[in-house]
């Protein structure tokens, strides 16, 4: 899996830190997306394919490890 994200798009709303801590995080100032981690381990594959759907921006894409 390998995850991109475009912070052009991000609107700070910060469900894909709630769905996956371990791979995103907010900046402070505006709370734009922070890619923590772009190659997670398979045990975090079903969080960040939350996130990614749940994105109301859809500033997050995946790339592999297809959901199942």
């Amino acid at each position: 899996m390998r995850i991109h994200i475009d912070q052009d798009k991000c609107c700070g709303a910060g469900s894909c830190v709630l769905s996956a801590p371990e791979v995103f995080d907010q900046r402070e100032e505006d709370g734009i997306v922070l890619l923590l981690d772009a190659e997670p381990p398979a045990a975090l594959h079903d969080a960040v394919h939350e996130a990614a759907a749940i994105c109301p921006a859809a500033a997050i894409t995946v790339e592999g490890a297809e959901r199942v």
